[in-house]
């Protein structure tokens, strides 16, 4: 029994940030019913880099095509969402509300309701503009801070889409507990601009505190003085971090720099971040003497932070993940078998897991039926095109 068995959820999402919402409430046992367009949803059909997001983010889940453009669709909408738990929505600031289906018009039905909306920026001047994971990166700070100076760079996945949809869960389960004790729904708001700036916060706190702002990541004045992607004897590279005087000590011993533990004026991190320009060329050169695999047989156990720089499809063949229980199978929508992560939780030592990927309107006939839509009327709902796909029961 999961913690969330017997919540239902209903999505009106696409892409990633609204998706990601469910994906999480899924895993955690919450029943996710994702409401498609008629064909389905054209995340679907995104090639390069958005091949991934519907598998990703829509796993467990299960699936009805409405025609939201018709009346009897919308009808259709409003009766699934009166019998939710949760809705979940990242259309454009006021799609839902011009279709009858905003927060205010279902929980006027349905006041035990929580609605999450996932927009581009919360309640202020921006609260109208249409904005993207990018579109938050570059406004944000993070492109700024990610790419060498002058050359702003979006982070590598999609950070901003995926923490806007976990702030969106945090909120969805405290108005959980706070309706165990009001009885009464909630209006939940996430948002990409506003989940950037905290993501930035640490940089705008450092201005705060040194009165300097902070450099872009890749030309920043690190912390520490070892902390860095070092080259390894076969041309590759590894990542080492140095983040205490104990393990500055560990670091000196493990490969014998005797001289520089024996320098005094070194002990210290602080001093040894003042002395990085004499000292990185002496630590790269003794690192780039041993190929990746030696480096990494002499680091494992060490107790220093170290990382051999890897892929995302190393992952598919990670022990640790695979170990682990943080991949789990997946079939996609042509046949291909593979392995996705799972949410990076454990409860009481048990993983979760993703579920199956549902197809464009799978659940359609069930769902409708246990909303108490009888044969006559699954039918009628289909051939009028309200709901599909078309391969609905057909009157007896």
């Amino acid at each position: 029994m999961l913690p969330l068995s017997g919540i239902r959820v209903v999505e009106f999402t696409h892409m990633v940030m609204g998706p990601a919402v469910g994906a999480i409430l899924v895993e955690l046992g919450a029943e996710v019913i994702k409401v498609e367009a008629i064909g389905g949803d054209a995340t679907r059909r995104l090639l390069g880099s958005g091949a991934g997001y519907f598998p990703m983010y829509n796993r467990g889940k299960a699936s009805i095509c409405i025609d939201l453009k018709s009346a009897d669709g919308v009808a259709v909408a409003r009766r699934l969402a009166a019998s939710a738990d949760i809705v979940v929505e990242n259309f454009r600031p006021g799609a839902m509300d011009r279709l009858g289906l905003g927060p205010d018009a279902l929980r006027a039905e349905n006041p035990r309701l929580i609605y999450c909306s996932e927009k581009g920026f919360l309640a202020g001047p921006y609260e109208d503009r249409t904005a993207l994971d990018e579109v938050a990166q570059m406004m944000g700070g993070l492109a700024y801070m990610t790419g060498p100076p002058g050359r702003p760079l979006r982070a590598g996945a999609s950070v901003i889409d995926v923490a806007g949809g976990m702030f969106g869960v945090i909120g969805v389960l405290a108005a959980l507990e706070a309706r165990h004790r009001t009885g009464q729904g909630m209006h939940v708001q996430s948002a990409l601009f506003e989940t950037t700036a905290y993501l930035v916060g640490q940089h705008m706190a450092q201005m705060a505190v040194t009165g300097q702002a902070a450099a872009p990541m890749p030309a920043r004045v690190s912390a520490w003085a070892i902390y860095d992607v070092f080259d390894t004897a076969d041309g590759q590279q590894l990542f080492v971090g140095v983040v205490t005087d104990a393990l500055w000590q560990k670091f000196c011993a493990l490969f014998g720099l005797d001289d520089l533990w024996a320098d005094l004026s070194l002990r210290a991190n602080n001093a040894r971040v003042q002395a990085r320009d004499t000292l990185m060329p002496r630590v790269r050169a003794e690192l780039a003497r041993f190929t990746r695999a030696e480096l990494l047989a002499r680091l494992d156990g060490s107790g220093l932070p170290f990382a051999p720089i890897g892929r995302p499809e190393d992952l598919f063949t990670d022990p640790h993940l695979l170990a682990g229980q943080g991949l789990a199978p997946v079939t996609l929508d042509d046949g291909t078998h593979t392995l996705l992560p799972v949410v990076p939780i454990a409860l009481d030592g048990a993983r979760l897991g993703g579920g199956a990927l549902p197809a464009a309107g799978a659940d359609t006939a069930a769902v409708l039926a246990g909303l108490g839509y009888d044969a006559d009327a699954i039918a009628a709902l289909s051939a009028s095109g309200a709901v599909g796909p078309s391969n609905l029961p057909a009157t007896p």
